[in-house]
């Protein structure tokens, strides 16, 4: 029996396409080796999220930030909040993920899958999970096997062990410190969230600078919060050697200003980013290419060099954002079954870091659009002139826009407080109607808004907006 489409994974990217196909009345049949779902709702989005809730919860609780509201300080329980964060991921899980399947009439095999060819046509060889093993073919195939935690090779680090993103998770006990390897989102969150939850924090970034995309201003408010909170921040270091014994970890280095040092720490935790997963599925065997850091190699269509194999999300070395593995997986089902040779724009992707404050960026950094060639024109708004800001008791934080000199379109915008993930909507909706800074400064924004800030930073090229009325911008 042949299927119309055979889906290796089972996160975001295969669930879009999936859904996609059987709307279309096409047939479906899905491979998961793991856990169905993917990365999303079961180790990344979902569970981190939560657990930066109930951190950010018992923060509030201490930081005293409203004059005459003393609350106690939060205990921490931590295997109870575990199981209620993994009460969450399977609740979703099941309603989601494994109930839609079964709702949209698809079956979900589980088990390794390899491509071998039949002939000239290539087929799926599953070993099933529970014995046995089943042929698999098709009319298309799509690779959405996500990616997974990276470390890079420091000496020692293997044979020391250490916690990722998704085990840290699975700690019984709070530690009393931690080491984190790694100042981008990722490294950021967690380093907050334990830090939150009582365990003294280190952040040892190689760059110059945490968040070290984004843009200066941004990472110097980051450092800054976390300074506060008393997370230490080691940027611009070389980790020379990393060891472990009865007391902890150990990690030697090599400062900025070139000066050996050592870090100590009961747990350490690497977030240096993730690669795709494609070992073991014999992808050469079928004339699917894959790149430097093991991405699978497609066209702007999501195909391979097979006609008939697709992939989409994580695993195609596109940013790794859940929202673009679904856009893709969707897309691969018009593409293959419509012939509809759709692409994405990726311009104007926002992406979000879920600190406090958090991070949110979409568009040009004003780096990148000097880099391409733009004559810039910046504005930097600090939180202290946005009314939402003063009313929260909470001014850490700026808004910044880059905008094309000469015609004043918007390039850029970057965000970050209290609520940035939802301000930046705003912004990429002028990005992506090429608005200019002018027509910015003219849309409705509701008062008392984070939103409204995106208004007052495009009102900076015109005007003094600390001289408005707070009610009257």
């Amino acid at each position: 029996m042949q299927d119309d489409l055979a889906v290796i994974g089972s996160g975001a990217a295969a669930f879009a396409a999936a859904i996609a196909a059987r709307t279309k009345g096409r047939s479906v049949v899905m491979v998961e080796r793991d856990t169905v779902g993917g990365t999303c709702v079961n180790t990344g989005c979902v569970p981190s999220k939560a657990l930066l809730a109930a951190a950010e919860a018992r923060h509030v609780s201490l930081d005293g930030r409203f004059p005459g509201i003393r609350v106690t300080p939060f205990g921490v329980d931590l295997p109870r909040l575990i199981d209620a964060e993994r009460d969450l991921v399977g609740a979703l899980r099941a309603e989601k993920y494994t109930g839609l399947a079964a709702e949209y009439g698809w079956d979900i095999l589980r088990g390794m899958a390899t491509f071998s060819t039949d002939g000239p046509d290539p087929v799926l060889h599953v070993d099933l999970a529970d014995g046995g093993t089943r042929k698999v073919v098709a009319e298309h195939y799509l690779i959405a096997t996500g990616s997974a935690p990276w470390a890079p090779p420091i000496d020692g680090l293997a044979e020391a062990g250490y916690l990722t993103s998704t085990t840290a998770m699975e700690l019984d006990a709070l530690p009393a410190s931690m080491i984190v390897i790694g100042g981008n989102a990722v490294g950021l969150e967690q380093a907050q969230l334990w830090n939150r939850l009582g365990v003294d924090v280190t952040v040892v970034e190689a760059r110059d600078r945490p968040a070290p995309f984004e843009e200066p201003e941004v990472s110097a408010v980051i450092e800054e919060a976390f300074t506060r909170e008393g997370i230490r921040v080691i940027s611009g270091a070389t980790i020379t050697r990393t060891g472990r014994d009865r007391a902890g970890y150990r990690l030697a280095l090599t400062g900025a200003d070139g000066q050996p040092g050592e870090v100590r720490a009961e747990q350490l935790l690497v977030a240096t980013g993730r690669r795709p997963v494609t070992a073991g599925l014999n992808l050469a065997a079928v004339g699917v290419k894959t790149g430097s850091r093991g991405e699978v190699t497609v066209d702007e269509h999501l195909r391979t060099g097979n006609p008939r194999i697709w992939a989409a999300g994580d695993v195609t070395g596109h940013p790794q954002f859940v929202y673009v593995a679904g856009a893709q997986g969707t897309l691969v089902a018009d593409n293959a079954f419509d012939d509809a040779k759709r692409t994405l724009d990726y311009h104007h992707l926002p992406r979000v870091t879920f600190t406090s404050p958090a991070i949110a960026s979409a568009g040009l950094t004003e780096a990148q659009a000097v880099e391409q060639g733009y004559a810039c024109e910046c504005r930097v708004l600090p939180l202290e002139h946005v009314p939402r800001a003063l009313v929260n008791r909470d001014t850490h934080g700026l808004i910044k826009l880059v905008a094309d000199h000469d015609t004043g379109r918007l390039l850029g915008a970057h965000v970050i407080a209290e609520g940035a993930g939802d301000v930046i909507a705003t912004a990429v909706h002028a990005l992506a109607n090429d608005m200019t800074v002018q027509q910015m400064a003219d849309l409705w924004c509701p008062y008392l808004t984070m939103a409204e800030g995106i208004k007052l930073a495009a009102q900076t090229f015109t005007r003094d907006v600390s001289k408005l009325s707070c009610c009257a911008s």
